[in-house]
């Protein structure tokens, strides 16, 4: 039997700081009061354990230990994105993958500014209107067409998961990396450094191949950190078949407990190469102290993420929403 939270807290070690924001309890009391029990309870109105496990989710206190240094307006529509990811992976990750394409082309319409939320169809689709224009307060319309771009590669990976979940097949190890660093979610994350800092970074730093192979590197990072604390809400739901330690474990015929360690190889591996790239960035000239800053804040998003997710009972127990529940909801909004 693998101890998870042992083998998270002793052997996946970062060398960056852990830093938290102030505005964490006052944002999670918004999350709580103003969202999960008021803008968005038409959602689980009649459903109130499933709000009381999202608050206990604590997103805002997630957020905070990835955004540490965001001002309480800054953080507000960081907050909200992080309540979306959740809403949003559990309302779909029992769903068709045939229904993932036209979520993601409307989910996008509206993070663009090319559909009012009110004209498109999806539960979530006024989250993302409000979203879309806390944003704009804050960086221009370009840097929003960048972080749609990136929730279109979360959507795109989460439609391969639910294939290969109705088809109960598995990927290659390195399938399911490719797949599972999209679908975790983090790279719109990574773009929302522009609200934090307030510094808009030029298209050609964001294009650069070693920043974004270290946004590709911290988003396997995140995930191999994630798929052993959530081994056993994967097979609760059924989602074993793009975790990457069930699929190390099938497609190897080895036992969990090896197929954990192999999983902390390639981490080891990947944060190696990570923390080889950061110390030995390019330079960029004016932008130099900005991209150094912004790598730095990639660090934190990986030891904030550790320092935070042993703690959530959404993985340490059967504190996540239930699928059915979910799914039933789904069909009547």
């Amino acid at each position: 039997m693998v101890n998870a939270r042992e083998l998270l807290s002793t052997n996946f070690r970062y060398p960056f700081p852990a830093l938290k924001n102030p505005y964490a309890a006052q944002m999670q009391e918004i999350t709580d009061s103003q969202w999960i029990d008021g803008e968005y309870l038409w959602l689980y109105d009649h459903s109130p354990e499933i709000r009381k496990k999202y608050k206990k989710t604590q997103t805002a206190h997630i957020a905070a230990h990835w955004f540490p240094t965001a001002s309480l307006d800054r953080f507000k529509p960081i907050c909200r994105l992080m309540l979306w990811t959740l809403y949003n992976d559990d309302l779909y990750e029992e769903g068709n993958p045939e229904e993932i394409p036209d979520v993601h082309r409307q989910s996008l319409a509206v993070l663009n500014g090319e559909a009012a939320s009110s004209d498109v169809g999806i539960p979530l689709g006024g989250m993302l209107g409000s979203l879309r224009q806390e944003l704009l307060q804050f960086i221009p319309q370009a840097s929003v067409v960048r972080f749609s771009e990136m929730i279109s590669r979360y959507f795109t990976g989460l439609g391969t998961e639910l294939v290969y979940k109705k088809n109960k097949t598995f990927p290659t190890i390195e399938e399911c990396i490719a797949l599972r660093e999209d679908s975790i979610c983090l790279y719109p994350f990574l773009q929302l450094t522009e609200v934090e800092t307030g510094v808009i970074l030029p298209p050609e730093i964001h294009d650069h191949a070693v920043i974004r192979r270290l946004q590709a590197l911290a988003c396997r990072l995140v995930t191999y950190f994630n798929e052993i604390q959530s081994i056993t809400k994967d097979e609760a739901t059924d989602s074993v078949y793009y975790n990457i330690v069930k699929v190390i474990q099938h497609q190897r015929g080895i036992s969990l407990e090896e197929a954990c360690q192999e999983n902390l190889r390639l981490h080891n591996q990947d944060l190696k190469e990570f923390v080889g790239l950061q110390s030995s960035l390019p330079d960029f000239g004016v932008w130099q102290d900005a991209v150094v800053n912004w790598v730095h804040y990639m660090g934190m998003v990986l030891s904030g993420w550790k320092n935070i997710s042993t703690r959530l009972d959404r993985y340490n127990e059967a504190a996540f929403p239930a699928a059915a529940e979910l799914r039933e909801k789904l069909t009547h909004v």
